[in-house]
């Protein structure tokens, strides 16, 4: 196992910054995603720590030693792909052992190794097959497997389920968890959805347009988004947001009122907020209280989603930044075109400046303490 640490490190082409100012610290042992939209850099930053990128500047350490000039096959790393590039003429037991046979391994080192990753992964008995025998999902256990016989210090995936079906890839969501809690050796993962990121990650890292926008646990980027772009990112469905000013400060909060006339009280530390700031509030879907608040603004209903377990709420405002949804009981229901009231309890809000970044909230503190 290693740690991964990343110093400053910059990537350019020409004239065209594609990543700046990257500093992050990967502890050993853990289980670290990127995640951003398209064109963010993340895949561009995992390619620079496998060595498949030049660093423009800046300095990459593995297991405490500067790697930027050191060749792929020596930095102690083993990546899987989106694509499983298994060869179609092999068995798979060829397919994972093949890389140990180039580096000229012995036979019973060999055995032994593609043995053990197969029966971690729970393929022994496709070992005699070829490729074109397999799903989707097997093929993707003998890439896996192929990297865990090099026993490396660092795994790096990139996108490995986006080739997959829905159901596939929950299941194997859970097996990456599992391999994680057994191998218990530094991942990371690349993804651009956001479901894989809060339930595999010990910690997160939301990039966007080059830049790290936060990093953090699951749990704080949910309860504790830094700034618009994470709040509206992370969470599905997405955050609430809705424009307003600032019409009061005090030791319980924020008092934020819309043009409507209509209120908000936000559960914040104010600090630096003035009467008549722009703010931006939000809220949660599932903390929506549909006519049940003394705060929120109206809003006309669109439809309702019914999803067996529960129903969501689609309005519309003026007030907001990109339509309101509430999560309410599964056989709630409401007509078309009603009028209804979004509001929340203060707690349950979040509250974001003119520049899009968030006011520390009172609740987190128990978060983080916890």
């Amino acid at each position: 196992m290693a740690s991964v640490i990343l110093k400053n490190v910059g990537k350019r082409y020409d004239d065209v910054e594609v990543l700046r100012d990257i500093n992050l610290n990967i502890a050993d042992g853990e289980f670290v995603v990127f995640v951003g939209p398209s064109g963010c850099g993340k895949s561009t930053l995992l390619r620079m720590i496998a060595g498949l990128e030049d660093i423009s500047e800046g300095d990459l350490e593995i297991d405490a030693i500067r790697v930027n000039d050191v060749a792929p096959a020596k930095r102690g790393i083993a990546m899987v792909f989106q694509s499983y590039a298994l060869y179609p003429h092999m068995t798979l037991y060829d397919n994972m052992a093949f890389g140990l046979k180039l580096a000229h391994t012995p036979k019973a080192e060999i055995e032994a190794a593609v043995r053990g990753a197969a029966k971690t992964l729970h393929i022994e008995h496709l070992l005699d097959r070829r490729p074109k025998q397999l799903s989707g999902g097997q093929r993707q256990r003998v890439a896996i497997g192929r990297a865990i016989t090099r026993k490396p210090k660092v795994f790096l995936f990139d996108e490995p389920l986006s080739n997959l079906d829905a159901a596939l890839r929950v299941k194997m969501r859970l097996e990456f968890a599992r391999l994680h809690d057994e191998l218990k050796t530094t991942m990371i993962y690349v993804t651009h959805d956001q479901v894989e990121a809060m339930t595999l990650a010990d910690k997160i890292v939301v990039l966007s347009a080059g830049n790290i926008e936060q990093v953090g646990t699951p749990d704080i980027l949910y309860h504790a988004p830094a700034n618009l772009f994470v709040a509206g990112f992370i969470g599905s469905p997405k955050m609430n947001l809705l424009v307003g000013t600032v019409s009061a400060v005090g030791a319980d909060g924020v008092t934020v009122r819309y043009d409507s006339g209509d209120v908000q009280r936000v559960g914040v530390v104010g600090t630096g907020a003035q009467v008549g700031d722009k703010v931006t509030v939000g809220i949660r879907p599932e903390h929506v209280l549909v006519d049940h608040s003394e705060d929120g603004v109206r809003a006309t209903v669109l439809t309702i989603e019914s999803l067996g377990d529960a129903g969501y709420l689609y309005a519309q405002s003026p007030l907001a930044v990109d339509g309101l949804i509430a999560r309410i009981p599964p056989l709630e229901r409401r007509q078309k075109g009603s009028q209804v009231k979004f509001g929340a309890a203060p707690e349950h809000c979040h509250l974001f400046n003119a520049e899009g970044n968030a006011y520390p909230r009172k609740f987190i503190e128990q978060l983080q303490v916890a």
